[in-house]
């Protein structure tokens, strides 16, 4: 069956081209548009999309407060959010990621990166380059804590292995990367990331690396 995308950006002629780029694939489907967030939330609850590309900023309602009801609690169907911006450092993607987004893309990124990350987030991964994950996390550092603050206590749930899976993880490393830093098999690591994040509580690894940060178990800028 076809990903069914929902295009959400406040541009017309952006969303003709994203549409454009993505009826040109045999497995992905618009099944419809919307030009701002409250225009979304209206979209995922008639159109039950598998996923939604958002822009940031939008009138009316963001897209961060968009993301947040569309990924949270009361959510009303499987919809996952890819967030789209202009500029890779933006402040409000730090924000995204937080209210539930599986990622995010620049908008100038070439059409078949668009095509693969769409790919990825509906099937339940996280898009989101290891090396901008740092770059954001570490951009933010101001906002996070020091590392000097208590480890929380949901840490403890965590094994002494797993614990250094989370921390590769917050440095932006892939599962290959880790599986080769801890001379274990890719297998391996991607069972104890899921062990990662059952216990915690996260949906993705992008969850998993702002957690690490905003928890103190990595220290902003630390290798």
């Amino acid at each position: 069956m076809a990903i069914r995308v929902l295009l959400v950006d406040d541009q017309p002629l952006l969303r003709t081209g994203f549409r454009m780029i993505l009826e040109a694939e045999q497995d992905l489907a618009v099944v419809g548009e919307a030009g701002d967030g409250l225009q979304a939330l209206e979209q995922v609850r008639a159109l039950q999309p598998d996923v939604v590309l958002m822009d940031i900023r939008m009138p009316r309602m963001d897209g961060v407060e968009a993301t947040r009801q569309i990924t949270g609690p009361a959510k009303d169907g499987p919809a996952k959010v890819l967030v789209l911006t202009t500029f890779d450092l933006d402040e409000y993607v730090v924000e995204a990621l937080r209210a539930g987004a599986s990622g995010f893309l620049l908008k100038d990124a070439p059409a078949h990166e668009l095509v693969q990350a769409i790919r990825v987030v509906a099937a339940g991964e996280a898009m989101l380059a290891p090396s901008i994950t740092r770059r954001l996390l570490d951009k933010y550092a101001g906002h996070l804590p020091s590392g000097e603050e208590p480890v929380p206590d949901t840490l403890d749930t965590l094994t002494d292995r797993e614990v250094e899976v989370l921390k590769l993880v917050a440095r932006g490393l892939s599962n290959a990367e880790i599986a080769a830093d801890l001379f274990v098999s890719e297998t391996t690591v991607k069972t104890h990331v899921g062990h990662v994040l059952t216990k915690l509580g996260l949906r993705d690894r992008v969850q998993a690396a702002v957690y690490a940060y905003e928890s103190g178990l990595v220290r902003p800028g630390a290798q």
